[in-house]
């Protein structure tokens, strides 16, 4: 006669293979939906376009809140991706959790580079492309100083802007996931070494970077990653909620955007090979850029798992800037998550809505 304790076992074991036979029938099954399934709905928070040029567009998002704060908020996204990262689903949206905190949302948004925009710098965002939608919020808001948020590259350009605008319109400026220090890229300064890379030849030949060769360099940071993404999705394929949110990223990272060509070999000889920003030694539109004359309060949150900005590439931002108000955060997550799922829900989200409250009247 059986043990209760082994009948118990074998009871546990009977439902554990009921558990995964069902999981098997609904992988099957799921896997024809998931295939002839259509990209999935993202960025549905009202937002209205205020201004669109070439490969800027401008958005406000409408209020929800019954008070709101006094200084607006302008997100400048990464000019490599489509600012729905901040937007994805109801319940997994940054700029609705801001919004239902008070918040007063506006986004710079990018389209991919026509071919007249092959010759766009890192001059013509920071000197013409942000300070033109500052103005645009200043007015359309009717206060005089706004907060900046910087997500990856998008951070970089909002420093550099803020450098060289020491007199405002800046309120605050909140960086996430933003490389200073390039030396500590590694990988990436091996690839872009003028020593084997002929970047000129490649600008000069095809005039807009295509996205294809921006996501096979990040793809090169993990060679496994996104085979081992498949394999997850496949495990988890009976999961609807989480077949859903893997699909909401699949589709960002699948609408990456082309670079313009200019853009693109300023980065790499300025900022990667030559680490310009870091050292001091890059000018832009004739004026050095020098972090140190950034006075406003900065909030500079990085991902402790990130390998695409290692969070020693993004130290030297506090360290260099000469704001008195400043901190840096380092959250568990990695270069994507830090911002949207559900770790940036619990972690980084209630982080900036508390020192954004203080920092908006």
């Amino acid at each position: 006669m059986a043990s209760p304790g082994a009948a118990a076992s074998e009871t546990s074991m009977a439902d554990r293979i009921s558990v995964e036979i069902d999981r098997a029938i609904q992988r099957n099954l799921k896997g024809f939906g998931y295939l002839g399934s259509p990209d999935p709905v993202v960025g549905q928070t009202p937002k209205t376009l205020l201004h669109r040029r070439g490969t800027l567009s401008l958005y406000h998002y409408k209020p929800i809140a019954d008070e709101v704060y006094r200084v607006p908020i302008l997100f400048v996204m990464a000019t490599t991706n489509k600012a729905f990262i901040f937007d994805l689903t109801p319940g997994q949206s940054l700029i609705e959790f801001l919004l239902k905190r008070g918040h007063d949302v506006y986004v710079m948004d990018w389209n991919a580079p026509t071919g007249e925009e092959r010759y766009l710098k890192i001059d013509n965002y920071v000197l013409d492309f942000i300070p033109d939608c500052v103005q645009r919020v200043q007015r359309h808001s009717g206060v005089d100083k706004v907060t900046i948020v910087g997500y990856c590259f998008g951070g970089v350009l909002s420093a550099i802007y803020a450098a060289l605008h020491p007199d405002g319109p800046l309120k605050n400026l909140v960086c996430f996931t933003t490389p200073i220090d390039f030396g500590k890229m590694k990988l990436f300064r091996q690839w872009t070494d003028a020593r084997h890379f002929d970047l000129d030849r490649l600008v000069d030949t095809v005039g807009i970077i295509p996205p294809e060769m921006i996501t096979s360099g990040f793809d090169m940071l993990r060679p496994a990653g996104r085979i081992a993404g498949q394999v997850r999705l496949w495990d988890n394929l009976w999961n609807d909620e989480y077949v859903a949110a893997f699909r909401r990223m699949e589709r960002w990272g699948k609408e990456t955007l082309p670079l313009a060509g200019e853009y693109f070999r300023q980065t790499i000889r300025e900022l990667m090979q030559k680490n310009a920003l870091n050292e001091g030694t890059l000018h832009i539109g004739g004026k050095p850029v020098e972090l140190k004359a950034i006075k406003v309060p900065l909030l500079h949150v990085l991902a402790q798992h990130d390998h695409i900005v290692p969070p020693e590439c993004g130290k030297p931002l506090v360290e260099q800037v000469g704001s008195r108000d400043k901190e840096e955060v380092i959250l568990p997550g990695g270069h994507v998550s830090l911002v949207a799922g559900a770790n940036a829900v619990k972690r980084m989200w209630p982080k900036l809505d508390r020192w954004l409250e203080r920092r908006s009247t």
